[in-house]
């Protein structure tokens, strides 16, 4: 913008000497000269041929201008002096045009308050936006602390719902995790323990039998020696042992029992589970194999939570069916993926393989049929989850070339839209009524 200034003050400059040479061109006397430069204040200054003071500039620059034929700038009291060389016949005139600093500078302090207002108003909004990054950020990074707080006061059943950035929402399934995991191995653990409680009534039933058969540990009926009074009063704190240690045997399984009843009543209930997280899970397994095996894979959309009616064992023996035939049937370094999307009340896990395909999916979808030489369970395993939600599994060709297993599930937090003609809901629902009903 300062440039932009002094190249119009200059260029107001350069017009007020093409004036003067114009006039000094056509011939103009004193008088004629002195009309032109009216209302100039002073600024304009004509050098006549051989003269080279009485203006602003000094001599060397008024003669080099001169000789030089070219215009001149030279920065002198106050502003900056124009030199231009005008040639009338033989002889040469050197016009000087004033260009004082104020008109160089004019509005450079309204410039600057501009940009301080343009730079206060970017910096407002810079944090505005960051503060409702930020807020996100510390509440679940707050969530999840406060989370791992009662964790670690005992409190296993707490849960939070992963927010925020993506490392932090990562951090919330993985303390999901972390927690139902604690769970699990805590009742493991309890389990272990009243089991291996259990058996030891076997051994201790054996002792209190055996001191039972032993002579009775009476001391005052009849007169006894030392000796027998000492082994007798030994059976009596054998057999008191036994009983004691059985007690206490006895209250260790029954605390256990008690503990996992409690926990197995106060954990969610099992018939619904989410699906995005049985993915990752299961894709955690399968994922060293896939590393073991050079396949690369991707999983898709299961990034949200995803609840479908279904027990979160079914669903995951259902997957590892489908991604155990990906394995077992296509060669090694076949690439696949898995994706998982939701949309009409209907709940989709696709697995799909670069492989060679299905030759003949309907044999396929057959229980106990196989073109490889195996069981044949497989996919009928996937197929019963499914359909335990009303829903079922299609085979197709998959965009990468091999085969496209989708298990469609009802979706448990939406009514499942009524079957069309058309789509995959519609081709779905024709062949569960197409297919004979199957007694259990």
């Amino acid at each position: 913008m300062r440039e932009d200034r002094r190249e119009q003050a200059m260029s107001s400059a350069a017009q007020q000497s093409a004036r003067v040479a114009g006039a000094i061109t056509a011939g103009a006397n004193g008088k004629g000269l002195g009309a032109v430069t009216a209302g100039s204040e002073g600024r304009v200054k004509v050098y006549a041929p051989g003269v080279t003071s009485g203006g602003r500039a000094t001599g060397d620059e008024v003669r080099h201008a001169a000789t030089s034929g070219s215009t001149v700038t030279q920065d002198v009291d106050g502003g900056v002096a124009r030199l231009e060389p005008v040639t009338a016949g033989a002889r040469t005139f050197v016009v000087e045009v004033f260009v004082p600093g104020s008109e160089l500078t004019d509005g450079a302090a309204g410039d600057w308050w501009l940009l301080l207002g343009i730079a206060l108003v970017l910096v407002a909004g810079s944090v505005v936006v960051v503060d409702r990054l930020a807020r996100g950020a510390v509440n679940s990074a707050r969530s999840l602390v406060h989370a791992a707080m009662a964790v670690g006061g005992g409190d296993l059943g707490v849960r939070i719902q992963p927010s925020g950035p993506r490392e932090l929402a990562e951090a919330g399934y993985a303390f999901n995790r972390m927690a139902d995991r604690l769970v699990t191995s805590r009742t493991s653990e309890r389990e272990m323990v009243a089991d291996l409680s259990h058996r030891l009534r076997t051994p201790l039933t054996a002792l209190r039998l055996d001191a039972e058969a032993l002579d009775p540990d009476d001391t005052q009926i009849i007169s006894l020696s030392p000796d027998e009074v000492d082994r007798r009063r030994g059976i009596r704190r054998i057999r008191q042992a036994i009983v004691t240690l059985e007690g206490e045997v006895n209250e260790l399984i029954n605390t256990t029992r008690q503990a996992v009843a409690a926990q197995v009543a106060a954990a969610p209930e099992t018939g619904v589970c989410d699906a995005s997280e049985v993915v990752r899970e299961r894709m955690t397994f399968w994922s060293a194999l896939a590393g073991d095996q050079n396949r690369s894979y991707r999983v898709v959309g299961a990034s949200v939570r995803i609840p479908v009616p279904v027990a979160r064992a079914e669903l995951a023996a259902a997957l590892d069916a489908v991604l155990g035939n990906v394995f077992r049937y296509t060669p090694q370094g076949t690439a696949f993926e898995v994706g998982i999307s939701r949309r009409d009340g209907w709940v989709a896990v696709r697995v799909d393989d670069a492989g060679p395909g299905i030759p003949d999916p309907e044999k396929a979808m057959q229980r106990g049929q196989s073109n490889q030489g195996s069981t044949g369970l497989g996919l009928d395993i996937a197929r019963r989850a499914a359909q335990s939600t009303g829903g079922s599994v299609s085979l197709d060709r998959a965009a990468m070339g091999g085969a496209s297993v989708v298990m469609l599930f009802s979706d448990a937090e939406a009514t499942p839209k009524q079957a069309s003609r058309f789509g995959l809901v519609g081709r779905l629902a024709r062949e569960r009524g197409s297919r004979p009903a199957r007694s259990e």
